[in-house]
């Protein structure tokens, strides 16, 4: 084994996992992505990576599933070593009135966006402590910071991800593993894309920026983050919005 370090991204498929996924490619990573059960965008992300890099492998988890999550990161490690860098990115949203949420919908939310976090944390970390180094990037969301009407479920997860990355944070400095979140805006991805276009063009006007962001540039902030440029950064929260929320 060379001393290439090792990234494992959840949500790895499309949108922000796989830009992210590309970007550690491309600074010469070993990349493991977990994808849920889109097996063709899965696929199409695997090739694209392996135009830089024969060191990528593409592994089908649900991550609500702790028992798959660490013979998953176990599989990981046996082909490419201990994971350096976590990247927990996998969410899903529903967009619904709170008193139209079903319990069915609450759970999944809270199960895969904090839920698939704890079992991801757990199954990485006891190998960083022992090598007393690695970094965790959390994917939270602006809605995470303020709330959003519609969205309760969503945002209380994401604010869930905030606290958990600033306790974690804290806990794990003695042990030389920083962890810190990336809090997207509105950004141009799958989840967005049901979005109608007076929606996308008012979220756009109301943007600083005056535009939506791309996954590339939140994969930017996430290897910031990951990067020894950010070597005495952690427990923080980083907002890739546009100037939306300050």
């Amino acid at each position: 084994m060379d001393n290439q370090k090792h990234c494992l991204i959840t949500g790895g498929s499309r949108g922000i996992g796989a830009a992210t996924a590309y970007r550690f490619a491309k600074e010469g990573y070993r990349i493991t992505f977990f994808y849920r059960s889109d097996s063709e965008s899965a696929q199409y992300t695997l090739e694209r990576i392996r135009k830089i890099t024969s060191y990528c492998q593409a592994l089908k988890v649900d991550v609500r599933d702790y028992d798959s999550v660490q013979e998953a990161v176990r599989y990981a490690e046996e082909e490419f070593g201990p994971v350096d860098v976590l990247v927990s990115n996998a969410g899903i949203s529903k967009i619904k009135l709170f008193t139209e949420t079903t319990k069915e919908d609450w759970d999944s939310i809270q199960d895969t966006n904090i839920g698939g976090l704890y079992n991801l944390s757990q199954a990485v970390l006891h190998s960083m402590i022992k090598r007393h180094e690695g970094s965790i990037i959390t994917i939270s969301s602006m809605w995470g910071v303020t709330g959003a009407s519609c969205e309760v479920a969503y945002s209380t997860s994401k604010a869930a991800i905030i606290g958990f990355t600033k306790a974690l944070a804290l806990e794990l400095g003695p042990s030389n593993i920083r962890v810190n979140c990336v809090a997207p805006g509105v950004i141009d991805t799958e989840m967005n894309a049901s979005l109608d276009d007076e929606t996308r063009d008012s979220l756009s006007e109301n943007t600083p920026l005056c535009r939506i962001g791309t996954p590339e540039e939140v994969a930017d902030a996430v290897y910031f983050l990951a990067s020894d440029n950010a070597s005495f950064i952690t427990g923080q929260v980083l907002g890739v919005n546009g100037g939306y929320i300050t």
